[in-house]
């Protein structure tokens, strides 16, 4: 089983390059500016990234907003910046899709917070009568 994810790990970058050359060759853009234009876009947005996860831990520890929220929205623009700075056209692909990926998962959890987990709770007095 390591051997297997090993291989799949080895081989995504030759087969992404692979496919990346075939797309510049029928495009008629040299690969290199493919491969550069990425590469920079990944790097703008590591950069960019790193001042909001700042501004978003921030403003958790306030209480402004929930905190697994900015963790989850910092670690997918992390990993399709990776993405980008990995050469290749189906690492791209990959990135972009996980950009626009919609994950609500600190609404949800902040929804549940407020309201003790259970979604609608029921306000009473509580009383024994022997």
């Amino acid at each position: 089983m390591r051997f297997v994810v090993l291989f799949i790990l080895l081989s995504f970058p030759v087969i992404d390059l692979m496919v990346t050359l075939r797309f510049a060759r029928w495009t008629g853009i040299p690969a290199l500016i493919w491969i550069l234009v990425s590469a920079a876009a990944g790097t703008l947005l590591l950069r960019h990234e790193r001042g909001g996860f700042r501004a978003r831990t921030l403003g958790a520890l306030r209480g402004d907003q929930p905190l697994m929220r900015g963790l989850v929205d910092s670690g997918r623009k992390v990993l399709a910046a990776m993405l980008f700075i990995v050469p290749g056209i189906l690492s791209d692909l990959l990135a972009i899709a996980l950009l626009f990926l919609p994950i609500n998962l600190g609404r949800r959890l902040a929804a549940q917070a407020a309201g003790g987990g259970f979604g609608d709770s029921l306000d009473g007095d509580y009383r024994r009568i022997d």
